[in-house]
């Protein structure tokens, strides 16, 4: 029996039957209705607003160089791309060997590393790297953001984005893009057990990390 508080929309003067999800969600084919109960039944149809399918693409007036490099005086500011690949849709992969690699040349007494993703299903964290502990990552985000459900992201009424990829968007705000870490007698800052991670949340893809190092030598 059709729920009575979820109004489907007409359709070549039908009434299409909405499916309802525990949630109370009215989902039709590529629309999707939200209701609340009661007497006043509020219906919104996202088909009916006008929105862009397209992402906002943000263009620097100059392309970023692959290395730059400023001093002045004892101070010394470094950036520089670091890139790498990987072979999963989700993936951890553990930088902190490579970032204190990058780190130590330049010899910096005090100062700061921040490292930044390039993309917005690329993401950096702190935690433990433990073979266990990265299958509960894994799950943790599976579970919390499921990629079999229904965004308007994956919809191709609402988006022109073809990679079926909104679980990594969300995924990626979880976990956020970039991270800031001292440096202090030219070594990273890190506790005993902290590692440096980037999540791989839609490959396998080549990803570019923003890395930059300034401080006093």
């Amino acid at each position: 029996m059709r729920d009575r508080g979820c109004v489907g929309p007409v359709v070549g003067g039908l009434v299409e039957a909405p499916r309802v999800s525990p949630a109370g969600v009215c989902e039709y084919n590529t629309r999707l209705v939200l209701f609340s109960a009661g007497p006043r039944q509020r219906r919104v149809d996202f088909n009916e607003e006008r929105m862009s399918k397209s992402s906002t693409v943000t263009v620097r007036e100059t392309p970023v160089q692959q290395v730059s490099t400023a001093t002045a005086g004892g101070l010394v500011i470094h950036s520089e791309n670091l890139v790498i690949d990987t072979d999963e849709r989700i993936e951890l992969v553990d930088l902190t060997e490579r970032l204190m690699a990058f780190v130590r040349p330049f010899g910096i007494k005090e100062g700061m590393i921040t490292i930044w993703s390039m993309h917005t299903t690329c993401a950096v964290f702190i935690n433990e790297f433990q073979k266990a502990l990265l299958v509960d990552i894994k799950k943790f985000l599976e579970e919390m953001v499921a990629r079999d459900r229904y965004y308007m992201h994956n919809d191709p009424d609402h988006s022109d984005c073809d990679r079926m990829n909104a679980d990594s968007h969300l995924r990626a705000t979880l976990l956020g893009h970039s991270l800031t870490l001292q440096i202090s007698g030219g070594e990273v800052v890190l506790g005993q057990w902290q590692r440096v991670l980037a999540a791989e949340l839609d490959g396998p893809r080549a990803r570019t990390l923003r890395v930059q190092v300034w401080g006093i030598r």
